[in-house]
């Protein structure tokens, strides 16, 4: 008896069970030995036992001579089977099928199959497993015979696959590194084949040369393809019981480490261009899984993945399809593998796939990926990508589209041409603009509303006109719906339509929209978000002069300097508040009161050198405004404009600390203080602009800002009057100024073009 313990069982096997067996004897031996059994029970073990030796067992093998085994040469399709043997296995003879491992060629086949058919069942595995002589047989006879037969290495590499279903089992696989050689395996069978396609083009070409219907070259191609495609099919099931085996070691990170390492990405990649379905799903999930790590994903670009799964979108089987769908999805996180998929003409098939509910969701999330890079959203105008996506939004169940279908929408909204389709209409029915905007205000869905926002942001004016007809709900909708998120859309869409024609005064009127706009502007009265929408809506109506008085006399500038404060980190709210002022310093009305009433022209000169580029470009536009209409600020801004651009001249200056010695060889002037101390450098202009020879201007004013007419006497540059503008020497016939100087320290004469380490001009002798 071999007794095996189960979860919350005990498996007794009986190995001296037949059909002479003494049913009593066996069942009291059997108590005896298992505490588990009550002695009461007896009779029930006996029933038992009778029962097992009185059913048709046919597992038990046939007295006398075994019956000769017949190996199956047919591929087979289905399940992992690697050779068919018209005989059934018994645990009971293991010790037979170990001995059979030792014997030559045909014998290992028949023995191979037969422990095969053993580990198949999971019930046998542990027994085999504590077999420690039948594991070792079965690693020597591959280790040895792989490249022998085939169907040998299949079958054996499918007995290791079945260990490799339990992840307890995988330490006996690793200790017999099965796992390097299946890839030895692996590799050496892609080489095969690489070997028999060279072959049998080899022979097509001779075939296609000779031309002859009947010819030897013919003959010798049919006989060639036949063979290549029987050995191809043997040869997919041995990579596909491989690569299996593979998959489940590889749940192990350190484990898929090292096969990466022995170019595993590579195998599999090579491995696409099979015909195989079964394989072809094992490799694509295999892909998958890896695809997951960057390192992967990119061996994966080198070696095209996306080319070679083009092939398979669409297939004619649907769980090859759904995979290699999930594994173009992990790819499309990466942008050059997005691109491919569009060159290689992957879009369109993918728009087809939108009407398979199948795989709706997942085509969805890579049309989502794509549509994130605007060179590829003009490609979806070529599809019929916008006709179904608006289809399946209008017909959608319930309140809310999924997201998935209103995030792929809201980025094409985004391109010009795409909008454009959107919002046409066919005959007489009503347009696809306005059949969204319906579906969004009968169930306040922001998000739709946020696709029709990106549509009325292009610049189109045919665009913008189309959402004339819905202000009126777009504001009502403002001012009566408590849901911040649909508000936003809806303030979002006013501030896009910049119509020179709509009368925002008659807006803000008839719907009292001033106060509201107010009140949100303080600080923490809404969500950022929302916040910078509504300045977004005041720089749009302040293109009207009377909108822009209106909102002045409310208060509103006061409160955006307030915000500026409390905002500054915020570097889009900082832009949108700039470009109100720009706005309103264009109006008269408006004009006087941003420069007189407010210190927003002081905000502008602090934000005039900002990190970020459009709030310098935005601020210094606004501020030449303001220097053409008032003389202060105008003095104002060109200080500050030249205290920046000597900036660093002037600290270099102030801070600069040397040693006696290092001053000394620097500076042989020792009349020339190294400091500048307790004075300002500004006061300090003989550091700027010394007066060499009577040849530069004053150093109080720079020559690159300086904005009063100048001329040049004797070397020696001369405010020109107000009066004289434009008939002086300095301006050239047509009134124009020269040139300004390329340099901060002026212009020097012809013989002064030399300086020195200090930027001072030196005359060509080399002296000062």
């Amino acid at each position: 008896m071999l007794g095996e313990r189960k979860e919350c069982q005990k498996v007794i096997r009986i190995r001296t069970l037949n059909e002479s067996t003494n049913v009593g004897n066996l069942a009291r031996e059997i108590i005896d030995k298992c505490r588990l059994i009550h002695p009461t029970k007896l009779p029930e073990v006996e029933q038992l036992l009778y029962y097992l030796q009185n059913r048709k067992d046919t597992a038990a093998p046939t007295t006398g001579a075994k019956k000769k085994s017949e190996l199956s040469e047919r591929p087979l399709d289905g399940d992992l089977d690697a050779t068919e043997i018209n005989e059934t296995a018994n645990i009971n003879e293991i010790e037979d099928y170990l001995e059979l491992l030792y014997e030559d060629l045909p014998e290992k086949l028949r023995g191979s199959a037969l422990v095969l058919q053993l580990a198949r069942n999971p019930d046998n595995l542990q027994e085999l497993f504590e077999n420690e002589t039948v594991v070792g047989a079965l690693a020597r006879v591959l280790r040895e015979d792989w490249k022998r037969s085939m169907e040998l290495s299949t079958s054996i590499v499918y007995v290791f696959f079945c260990f490799s279903s339990f992840s307890q089992f995988h330490g006996v696989i690793s200790h017999f590194k099965i796992g390097a050689l299946t890839m030895q395996i692996v590799e050496h069978e892609i080489k095969k084949y690489e070997l028999w396609k060279e072959e049998l083009a080899r022979k097509k070409k001779a075939c296609e040369a000779d031309g002859k219907e009947k010819s030897a070259e013919k003959k010798d191609y049919d006989r060639t393809k036949k063979k290549f495609d029987g050995l191809v099919k043997k040869q997919d099931q041995l990579l596909r019981v491989c690569f299996y085996l593979l998959l489940n070691l590889a749940e192990a990170l350190e484990v898929e480490k090292k096969m990466r390492n022995k170019s595993i990405v590579k195998m599999l990649v090579s491995c696409l261009e099979r015909e195989h379905h079964e394989l072809l799903i094992l490799v694509v999930s295999f892909l998958k899984k890896l695809s997951v790590f960057i390192e992967n994903k990119t061996e994966m670009a080198e070696h095209n993945v996306i080319e070679k799964l083009t092939k398979l979108v669409p297939v004619d089987h649907e769980d090859l399809l759904n995979i290699t769908l999930r594994l173009l999805l992990n790819l499309s996180f990466d942008t050059e593998e997005r691109s491919k998929m569009v060159k290689y003409g992957m879009l369109p098939k993918l728009v087809a796939l939108l009407s398979n509910d199948n795989h709706q969701l997942i085509v969805l999330s890579i049309l989502y990926h794509i549509s994130m890079d605007d060179k590829c959203k003009t490609m979806f105008t070529y599809t019929d990508c916008i006709p179904i996506i608006l289809k399946m939004i209008l017909e959608a169940p319930g309140d809310r589209v999924d997201l998935e279908l209103m995030s792929l929408s809201i980025n094409l909204a985004t391109h010009k041409r795409n909008a454009q389709s959107m919002c046409e209409s066919k005959g007489n029915r009503p347009s696809a603009l306005h059949m969204l905007m319906k579906r969004a205000f009968k169930f306040k869905d922001p998000f739709l509303l946020k696709m029709v926002r990106n549509i009325s942001q292009q610049d189109d004016l045919d665009i913008k006109m189309k959402f004339v007809d819905y202000i009126s709900d777009i504001t009502t909708a403002i001012m009566k719906n408590n849901e911040e998120d649909f508000i936003l859309e809806c303030v979002g869409i006013l501030a896009n339509l910049t119509i020179s024609d709509l009368d925002y005064e008659l807006l803000l009127t008839e719907y009292d929209l001033v106060p509201w706009i107010n009140n949100k502007l303080k600080p923490g009265a809404c969500e950022d978000d929302l916040m910078l929408e509504v300045i977004m809506l005041c720089g749009t109506v302040c293109n009207d002069d009377t909108c822009a008085k209106l909102l002045a006399d409310s208060g509103i500038i006061q409160s955006l300097i307030d915000l500026l404060n409390a905002k500054q980190e915020d570097d889009e709210i900082v832009c949108q508040i700039i470009y109100v002022f720009y706005q309103m310093i264009f109006h008269q009305s408006t004009r006087e009161v941003i420069i007189k009433q407010t210190q927003a022209p002081a905000y502008l000169i602090d934000l005039m050198h900002d990190k970020n580029a459009e709030i310098r470009r935005v601020c210094e536009n606004t501020l030449d405004i303001i220097a053409e209409v008032d003389q202060d600020w105008t003095i104002k801004i060109q200080q500050e404009k030249f205290r920046w651009h000597n900036s660093q001249w002037l600290e270099m200056v102030e801070n600069r600390s040397m040693d006696d010695d290092m001053v000394g060889s620097y500076a042989p002037d020792h009349d020339i203080d190294p400091y500048i101390q307790g004075t300002e450098a500004l006061d300090r202009p003989e550091y700027m602009f010394a007066d060499y020879n009577d040849m530069l201007m004053d150093g109080n004013v720079t020559p690159d800002y300086i904005d009063e007419p100048a001329y040049q006497d004797n070397g020696r540059y001369i405010n020109v009057p107000p009066d004289m503008l434009g008939h002086g020497p300095g301006m050239m016939d047509n009134g124009d100024y020269y040139e300004r100087p390329p340099s901060h320290f002026g212009y020097a004469a012809d013989n002064y073009y030399y300086q020195d380490p200090y930027g001072r001009p030196m005359s060509r002798g080399g002296g000062y």
